[in-house]
């Protein structure tokens, strides 16, 4: 096994079959202590979110393919979880889906929108770059930059709108509200559009009866509900 990128959150291993390993980390995006899923530092760690994180990854990724969808999933154990190798966009692309208005769609937003007003599942693609902040990017610049071919950035909102109505619905019914949450997609071996990297309360905001879970909270309500 070969270590092949060390990330925030996660850690990545080569195996000899071909397939990777990602090794779930207690470290949480933040600042000064306090979570944040859109932040691109390190804020804190938390004993138990790394376990946390791939239960709730293992149950989304189970629960899409049930649906029908595309995910780099295979199988999992302790506080890893191996998955089918995928060509990523660019050097990384994150999708996010928007419920409501929140983070940093008010802070760009605030001048036409308030906090916590209704969107129609509306979706931004930025750029991975901790240095540049993760940049939005458009339709028109991922083809120039050759990162899209043309017609793959309605492929790709369409699917993520699918995926995350799914998660919403569940979610819902375990009685809590989603409000954005963050997605990764690749290519895979057969040129599929797929899901990768994880699906937990790291990467989506969420609140129960008005109040802003933590992801370790959202894990055990879905652990909880999943029995």
């Amino acid at each position: 096994m070969k270590k092949i990128y060390t990330g925030k959150t996660k850690d990545v291993y080569e195996l000899t079959d071909g397939n990777y390993k990602l090794v779930f980390k207690d470290d949480m995006t933040g600042e000064d202590g306090v979570f944040d899923p859109g932040a691109n530092t390190v804020g804190l760690t938390v004993d138990g979110a790394g376990v946390a994180g791939l239960g709730m990854s293992v149950y989304y990724f189970k629960l899409l393919e049930e649906k029908g969808f595309n995910t780099q999933y295979i199988s999992s154990e302790e506080n890893s979880m191996t998955v089918k190798p995928c060509t990523v966009f660019g050097k990384g692309l994150e999708v996010i889906c928007r419920f409501v208005a929140t983070g940093s769609f008010v802070r760009r937003y605030g001048d036409y929108i308030e906090d916590g007003k209704p969107l129609d599942a509306i979706v931004e693609m930025t750029i991975k770059n901790d240095e540049r902040g993760d940049p939005l990017i458009t339709e028109d610049s991922l083809i120039a930059l050759g990162i899209f071919q043309p017609g793959m950035y309605g492929e790709l909102k369409k699917l993520t709108k699918n995926m995350c109505t799914v998660i919403r619905s569940d979610l819902a019914d375990k009685g809590v509200s989603l409000l954005d949450i963050k997605l990764e997609f690749g290519i895979d071996r057969l040129g599929k559009l797929t899901l990768i990297d994880e699906i937990s309360g790291g990467n989506m905001r969420v609140t129960q009866n008005g109040k802003a879970l933590h992801p370790l909270e959202l894990a055990e309500i879905v652990s909880i509900a999943s029995r």
